[in-house]
């Protein structure tokens, strides 16, 4: 049997889906989304996971799309053109959207480059930390595309239009470092001890109240459509909710207690 092109590993409540197509810089296939949807979907369904990361093996994160697979390699001559759109309904919605809708906390640990759709399904996590050595790369301008995966709607609100637009029109390989002065991602962080790194912040965020984490995010995703007044009413209706959860109470109980909460809700 061949080897899985996504690897699952568990530490705790800690699970690592890590892309495994290391030759070719775990540039995906088809073969590959149905895999790691499959291994998504899986999470979000174990209660026993209360944060994700997403990396890859070997060099690089993610190149993007396998242009030699079946769905992107363009058709032959005298053939009609290959739908790209197609692919992007099958496989890169769903799969954004998943990640998008996580019950827990999604790490992306960019170890190397993350390319065109690499580089733009990592933004659809969480939190992005990247490797010293890491770059980004919005490379679909190169092959005569637009950013897809979300990238038009993710990059002006990550980094403002003038800066999404360079990235995007120009093609320009992008520094860890720099990608984090411009606010494109959370941290980069040095390649030495980079998984230790990524592992004891994955593991703070699952020993937080999960519940809250995720409604932090939905509330600040939301509040990007809403007026000011829209969002102090969302903020209400969703305290109300989370004050009657486990994890508020315990957490009051704790603090006036002066000892370490122990969260579960979920």
């Amino acid at each position: 049997m061949s080897e899985s092109l996504v690897l699952v590993g568990q530490q705790g409540a800690v699970r690592t889906l890590t892309l495994n197509r290391p030759k070719a810089l775990n540039s995906f296939t088809q073969a590959m989304h149905v895999e790691l949807l499959a291994e998504l979907k899986a999470a979000a369904a174990d209660s026993g996971v209360r944060c994700l990361v997403l990396t890859g093996a070997g060099r690089g994160f993610c190149a993007g799309q396998d242009l030699a697979d079946e769905g992107a390699a363009p058709a032959p001559e005298g053939l009609p053109p290959t739908d790209l759109s197609l692919l992007i309904a099958r496989h890169y919605r769903p799969l954004c959207e998943q990640l998008r809708a996580m019950p827990m906390p999604v790490i992306a640990a960019v170890n190397g480059v993350a390319a065109g759709a690499g580089a733009n399904i990592a933004l659809c996590c969480d939190l992005v930390v990247a490797c010293e050595s890491a770059s980004f790369i919005q490379a679909f301008t190169k092959i005569g595309l637009l950013p897809d995966s979300g990238g038009t709607w993710l990059l002006p609100r990550l980094v403002g239009r003038q800066r999404a637009l360079g990235l995007a029109l120009l093609g320009d390989k992008l520094s860890a470092h720099d990608a984090e002065a411009m606010g494109l991602i959370w941290r980069a962080l040095p390649d030495a001890g980079f998984e230790i790194s990524v592992a004891e912040m994955a593991n703070k965020l699952a020993a937080m109240p999960v519940k809250a984490l995720i409604a932090t995010r939905n509330a600040i995703d939301a509040a990007q459509h809403l007026s000011f007044e829209e969002s102090l009413a969302l903020e209400a209706q969703t305290q109300k909710q989370l004050g009657s959860a486990h994890d508020y109470l315990e957490g009051v109980s704790a603090f006036m207690a002066k000892r370490a909460p122990v969260f579960t809700d979920r």
